[in-house]
């Protein structure tokens, strides 16, 4: 029995592995950034609809329309369009103040931003002003000058869809606001710009993005789940097109300020994965296997991260149980493959890598980079003074211990910033952790298709995120 118990969990264990192994193969290319300046010498050539969608967003829709209205690119090239979608509020009467185009819809039984879009699609098609391209955001985004010329410079190159880097503009209001920031950078750098130079497809985002008009016309919006970006972007590899990455072209988007927001935002997205990955994740696999495409199996990979988030967690749990019974429990955990020491240099490696990212994208200070280095050591440190086979209340009490000392230090060197920087990165691990049983409660919750609205409350410019 101890023997069939250790073969299913090595199978299940290094499988688990190997799929983390290939996101980790997939991040390093994330590291190279090329600079690439060729936006400010494309001369503008595409009309763009820019459409906010909006559901009860008085407090916010007038400065996303101030940041389109400043945009670097001609005037006559663009229009803006804002669907108020079923509000109650000022919304649409804010929004004509700034003589843009305001459509109001009352649908009620069709609720969220898919079908406001499907629906506003319809029009544009309908209209006698021809655009090459639609770009989507929501109203509490604000959007970079230079949105629209790296825009173009992609759609020039042959690009049909094209997703921007999608910022934070609120990330040090509470440790939810920068954990979401962190996630969000990471997965910036890490996977969207690793796709793009592999020449694989990145993903839709849900907003700062833009669609060739044609394209959109050929294949239909449709998309009407709770995570229509995801849905449309498993469309487009279907049908042999891909998703461009524009790393220049930033929106700032506002982050949940509280664990309970964030909480319902992050059910939504994950019901939404699990309703798309039911539907998509087999004609993917079919098309990848078939045409041996990569970018069909990339995809089809991506449409059941929250399957993998479960089988991470339950291999965490494993891992946790077997290190810590008296005499075992014939559980295979992936350490078994390591020597200690090539373990813990792995141990530090990967809690130093997200500070890289950030410092990277130039969100971290070489100062706190430096702090976190110092502090990833402490593995090794706890090994050397404890040994390899330390218990529980030994590594328990030590981490609280090495943890304190960061602590005073950063409150007498840099109290305001620095300190608040450090604790909040450590609740981010706390943060990833309650992506375990949010993914559970969207699997269950996949079939409920109602939209949670997340409100935006927050009066900033884009003069005070650039």
């Amino acid at each position: 029995m101890n023997k069939f118990v250790f073969n299913i969990t090595a199978l299940f264990q290094i499988s688990v592995f190997l799929i983390t192994l290939y996101y980790l193969f997939l991040s390093f290319f994330g590291f190279y950034k090329k600079k690439d300046n060729g936006a400010e010498k494309c001369a503008p050539n595409k009309k763009f609809a820019l459409l906010v969608a909006a559901h009860n967003e008085e407090a916010v829709i007038d400065k996303i329309i101030e940041s389109l209205l400043e945009l670097d690119y001609p005037k006559e090239l663009y229009d803006i369009f804002v669907i108020a979608d079923n509000c109650n509020d000022k919304t649409a009467e804010i929004a004509r103040r700034y003589n843009v185009n305001v459509f109001e819809r009352k649908v009620l039984n069709k609720r969220g931003k898919g079908f406001a879009l499907d629906w506003m699609f319809k029009k544009i098609f309908e209209m006698d002003v021809k655009y090459d391209s639609v770009a989507i955001f929501d109203a509490d985004n604000l959007v970079s000058k230079n949105f629209l010329k790296e825009m173009n410079y992609k759609l020039m190159n042959g690009y049909k869809v094209v997703q921007g880097y999608i910022d934070s503009k609120n990330p040090d209001d509470s440790w939810i606001t920068e954990s979401y920031s962190i996630s969000f950078w990471s997965a910036n750098r890490l996977f969207q710009l690793a796709r793009s130079n592999l020449g694989l497809s990145n993903q839709i985002g849900g907003t700062g993005f833009c669609v060739d008009t044609e394209i959109l016309k050929k294949l239909g919006w449709g998309a009407t789940c709770l995570t229509e970006d995801l849905e449309f972007t498993c469309k487009l590899v279907l049908n042999g097109e891909k998703v461009g990455w524009a790393h220049n072209a930033v929106v700032y988007d506002e982050k949940p300020l509280t664990l309970k927001q964030s909480w319902c935002q992050r059910k939504r997205w994950m019901q939404g994965f699990a309703d798309v990955s039911s539907r998509f994740f087999t004609k993917l696999m079919k098309k990848a296997i078939k045409e041996r495409n990569f970018k069909a199996f990339d995809c089809a990979l991506y449409t059941v991260q929250p399957f993998v988030t479960l089988l991470i967690g339950v291999s965490a749990v494993l891992t946790l149980v077997q290190n810590n019974s008296a005499n075992g429990l014939s559980i295979f955990v992936i350490n078994y493959l390591f020597t200690p020491i090539v373990w813990k240099l792995f141990s530090v490696f990967q809690f130093i890598f997200t500070p890289l990212v950030m410092l990277l994208e130039n969100k971290l200070s070489k100062k706190l980079f430096f702090t976190f280095s110092l502090y990833s050591l402490n593995i090794i440190i706890f090994g050397f003074i404890f040994g390899d086979n330390m218990k529980l209340y030994q590594l328990t009490l030590a981490h609280i211990v090495y943890f304190s000392l960061f602590v005073v230090v950063l409150a007498i060197a840099d109290r305001k910033y620095s300190l608040k920087i450090f604790i909040w990165y450590m609740l981010y691990g706390v943060y990833t952790l309650t992506w375990i049983p949010i993914t559970i409660q969207g699997i269950i919750d996949k079939d409920n298709k109602e939209w949670s609205h997340t409100k935006h409350i927050r009066q900033i410019s884009i003069q005070d995120v650039e």
